[in-house]
Formats: structure tokens, C-alpha cells, sequence
């Protein structure tokens, strides 16, 4: 029995109606087969009993009795469907999180390759099978698994969205184009698919030009900190040897200041000692004199007081020091004069400095491109795109 199965295909096990295996298979007058519940459902919607393959008509409802033959070749056809499933199950991948589980599978639910919008289910490789090879299952439209398939249906009239209403911008189905949107703009979904995905191509394009300028803004500020390191840098520099340069000016000032200050002291102080040495000096001859006067004043003899008197030397020439005065030297201006010079030091050396600073910009005349939305607004181009 098992190698006569092996010859029949699976399309000889399947209901016609229900398109799955035979279940409690009957046959009816005109030699189709069906499943016995199936059959019976379809003559209890249908008045009229008809073959639904061949359409053959029948005066009366047909008895049903299962075919054994039948039943058991698919029993055995289901079987082996089953092994050959649990065989290849090792071999796919069993569902992870996050992934679409097969909805057929029973047990161990494998990882689902594409979804069904007509049956509105998942299948694994499997269980994809007979949307690949049946002729009523191939035109079911099937898509990259997708986990919540009743979205795809239309919730008032339970019906499959395949369409896009512009109006309200919302996707809609069949019955709603001819209720709630009859008088609406109302496309393929495939239509509305493409518009809304070239709008998304356009708001992508967009983005990346907003986001190419905020690169550029930021290579823009980037630059600015580092010609503004580098000019902090030179400023530095600029700035050390500047106040290096007064301070030392400023101690050479001092220097010369205190210089200036003790050169008038000391001749201050020779003409003083120059004056004192003469005053010493005549102090001296004037005691000498004030001596033989006393000396000759205590004579009791008075020839020889006369006689004397005469032959005294005359009075030593001395100076008349009424007017004669030390003063001491004044000062004022000193310091003033030499702040000030120390001030046109500072100020030739600021003068000097930004000579060099002029000639340093005039070497580095740099050409640039900026786009001109991002460019900082000090920024001035000429007409050549160069930057001075």
C-alpha cells in the first residue's frame, strides 16, 4: 500500500472544497470525491444538488457513505506528510522572538516564510508548499510574514484592503468605495503605494540635505574653534613677549629712575660737603685770629699793646654765606616722565605688533566653499569664491 502511495500525487487526496486533505472521504454518483462534511455543507447552502466539480444535477439528495479505500489511502498520505513535515522541521528554523510563527504548525511552531492575504495566515516552507503548487492556492497573494494579518482587513465590512482613499487618506475595501467613500478619490493600493512612497523618497531627500547642512555646520564650527585656538595661541604668544618686553622696559625705566634720583642726591650731597669745607675752613682761621685777639686783649703792657695791635694780621677773607643755601633737588616729574616713556614703548610695541598681524593675514588668504545657508553671516565672499 505504501508504494502505491508513493505514486499518487497530492492533488488526488484533496477536497476540492475545503483544498486539504480528504476527511471521512464519500463518493457521490457521478464518481467525484469529497469530504463527507463538506459536501453535506455545501447541499445544505445550495437547494439545488449539484456536483460542484462536474455540476452534474441530482433529482434527489444522495446518500453519503464513506469510501474506505479512500479514507485509508489518505490517511496514509497524511502520514507521510506528517513524517516528511517533522523531518524537514529539523532542518528550518524554529521561530525566535520577535520572528512570525507558522500558524499550520502544531507542536514546535517553525519560523514562517511568507503570509497569506486571502487565508490570512503564516506558513513555514512547509506549509507554503501548497500555495506553490495548487492552481486555486497560487493566485492567493502572498508577502513577507507579517504577524497581524487582520489589519489588512477592513474592520466594518470584513473585507481585504486593497485600496487607498485619497480623500481621507486612509485604505479602504470594495464596499467601502460604493458606502462610506462613494463620492471620494479612491486609487489601487498600489497607486496610493507609489505616491506615498515617491513623497517618502522626496521627505528622504530632504532629510539627507538638512542633514548634509548640519555636517557642514558642524565642520564649519569645528574650523571656528580651531582658528580660534590657533589665534588664542598666538594671541598668547603675541601677548608673553608684549608685557616680556614692557616688563622689562618697565624695569629698565626703574632701573634708570632710581638711577636719576640718586645721581641728584649725591651732587646734593658734594655741594653740601663743598660748602661745609669752607665754612670748616674759615671756622678755622677765624680761631686762630680770635685767639691772638684774646690773647693780645690780656696784654696789662700798653706800649706793647699798641705796638701789637698794629702789626696783627688782617682779617681772614671770608665768604658772606647769608644767601648761600643747600637745597635739596626736586623730584617732581620724575616718575611722570618715566611712566610716560614707558607708555611709548608700550606703544611702538603694539604699533609693531599689528603690522605683523596685518602681514600674517595677507599670507593666508585661503580660498573656501560654503554653502551659503550655513555660512557664518561675518563671512564675505567675493564674486571668485574666494575669501580674503
Amino acid at each position: 500500500m505504501s508504494a502505491a502511495s508513493c505514486l499518487l500525487t497530492e492533488d488526488q487526496f484533496l477536497c476540492s472544497i475545503c483544498l486539504d486533505v480528504f476527511t471521512d472521504p464519500v463518493t457521490i454518483p457521478c464518481g467525484h470525491n469529497f469530504c463527507k462534511g463538506c459536501i453535506s455543507e455545501h447541499w445544505d447552502v445550495d437547494v439545488q444538488c449539484q456536483c460542484p466539480i462536474c455540476k452534474e444535477d441530482f433529482d434527489r439528495r444522495p446518500e453519503l457513505r464513506v469510501n474506505t479505500f479512500i479514507s485509508e489511502m489518505a490517511a496514509q498520505f497524511r502520514q507521510s506528510a506528517q513524517q516528511k513535515a517533522s523531518s524537514s522541521s529539523s532542518e528550518q528554523q524554529v521561530v525566535k522572538p520577535g520572528e512570525v510563527p507558522c500558524d499550520a504548525c502544531t507542536g514546535t511552531r517553525l519560523k514562517a516564510l511568507k503570509s497569506c492575504l486571502v487565508c490570512l495566515e503564516s506558513y513555514c516552507e512547509t506549509h507554503l508548499e501548497p500555495h506553490l503548487t495548487r492552481a486555486g492556492l497560487k493566485k492567493h497573494q502572498l508577502i513577507d510574514p507579517e504577524e497581524n494579518l487582520e489589519g489588512r482587513m477592513c474592520v466594518k465590512h470584513d473585507k481585504q484592503l486593497e485600496l487607498f482613499c485619497k480623500t481621507d487618506q486612509v485604505c479602504v475595501c470594495m464596499l467601502c468605495t460604493v458606502l462610506d467613500h462613494k463620492t471620494h478619490d479612491v486609487v489601487p493600493l498600489k497607486e496610493g503605494y507609489e505616491g506615498k512612497k515617491a513623497e517618502l523618497g522626496k521627505t528622504e531627500a530632504e532629510i539627507q540635505l538638512m542633514i548634509q547642512k548640519r555636517r557642514l555646520k558642524i565642520q564649519e564650527m569645528n574650523r571656528s574653534v580651531e582658528l580660534s585656538k590657533e589665534g588664542a595661541d598666538r594671541e598668547i604668544a603675541d601677548g608673553v613677549q608684549v608685557f616680556t618686553s614692557l616688563k622689562e622696559s618697565a624695569e629698565r625705566s626703574q632701573a634708570k629712575l632710581i638711577n636719576t634720583i640718586k645721581e641728584k642726591q649725591r651732587e646734593t650731597e658734594e655741594q653740601a660737603e663743598g660748602f661745609i669745607k669752607e665754612l670748616e675752613q674759615e671756622i678755622s682761621e677765624l680761631r686762630k685770629r680770635s685767639s691772638e685777639v684774646e690773647q693780645l686783649s690780656r696784654s696789662e703792657d700798653q706800649l706793647h699793646l699798641l705796638q701789637s695791635f698794629t702789626s696783627l694780621k688782617a682779617a681772614p677773607p671770608t665768604k658772606n654765606w647769608t644767601e648761600v643755601r643747600v637745597r635739596p633737588p626736586s623730584y617732581e616729574g620724575t616718575v611722570r616722565r618715566a611712566v610716560t616713556q614707558l607708555e611709548e614703548t608700550l606703544s611702538k610695541q603694539m604699533k609693531k605688533r599689528l603690522e605683523v598681524k596685518l602681514k600674517r593675514v595677507q599670507r593666508y588668504e585661503v580660498e573656501v566653499t560654503l554653502d551659503p545657508d550655513t555660512a557664518h553671516p561675518a563671512l564675505i565672499l567675493s564674486d571668485d569664491g574666494k575669501q580674503v
